[in-house]
């Protein structure tokens, strides 16, 4: 039995034989019987498979659904962005202390440039698209004044399909430590002015959900991140 290899595209992957990003091939075969070298009868088809131009090994296709390093690190990095803005859109921006914790965790993620001017001017083009101004998102609806399941600031449904959009393709791929710390991340910014108002505790709750946390999880994350001293 022999199989006839054919390359039908190629790439650049994270090979789990050489341990980082790789250029491969993705192949598609026919196997057949043959006799003294020479093809008898076709024995049906093989793959598709991809193979690493490294190391030579194979792998099912499945193998190109985890992200590159490069991109694995770009994910990450648009994600502690994500988290940063979510949490300024429920806490505001007028405090000083919450946009410089906010651009300090931004910067360490990979945008070695953001300054807290930025971020502001950013939330401020944001919640002007929602139609909002950031003070009124900021601000928790006042007691009786809103129906039971209501969300506690203006967009928090448009929030909630942005985090989904930038943390879920990313779980899957963090270990549970990985998670858990980005989740405090965008808790020390919220915290970063007092404790947690209603909105920020709201939009923490839907990073935990996004990164695939149990509520339990995330409602232990936050309140052991209260406790600890800044």
């Amino acid at each position: 039995m022999r199989t006839t290899w054919t390359v039908v595209g190629d790439g650049e992957f994270f090979c789990p034989g050489c341990g980082g990003d790789r250029n491969y091939s993705r192949r598609t075969g026919r196997r057949r019987l043959t006799v003294l070298g020479v093809p008898l009868v076709a024995r049906g088809l093989v793959g598709p498979s991809v193979q690493c131009a490294s190391c030579a090994r194979e792998f099912g296709t499945e193998t190109l659904d985890h992200p590159t390093t490069v991109r694995f690190s770009a994910m990450l990095r648009d994600a502690v962005h994500t988290v940063a803005l979510a949490v300024l859109a429920a806490g505001g921006t007028s405090c000083r202390t919450v946009t410089g914790t906010a651009a300090a965790t931004v910067r360490s993620a990979g945008f070695e440039d953001c300054t807290e001017d930025q971020l502001t001017l950013l939330m401020q083009a944001l919640t002007s698209d929602r139609g909002c101004h950031p003070a009124d998102a900021a601000e928790p609806a006042a007691a009786g004044a809103r129906g039971e399941g209501e969300p506690d600031f203006p967009y928090s449904a448009s929030l909630a399909i942005e985090l989904h959009e930038a943390l879920g393709p990313l779980a899957p791929h963090l270990a549970v430590e990985g998670r858990e710390s980005l989740l405090l991340q965008g808790a020390r910014i919220a915290l970063a002015d007092g404790p947690y108002s209603p909105a920020e505790r709201e939009v923490l709750t839907m990073v935990g959900a996004a990164l695939k946390l149990c509520p339990q999880d995330t409602d232990r994350l936050l309140a052991a991140a209260a406790r600890t001293p800044s």
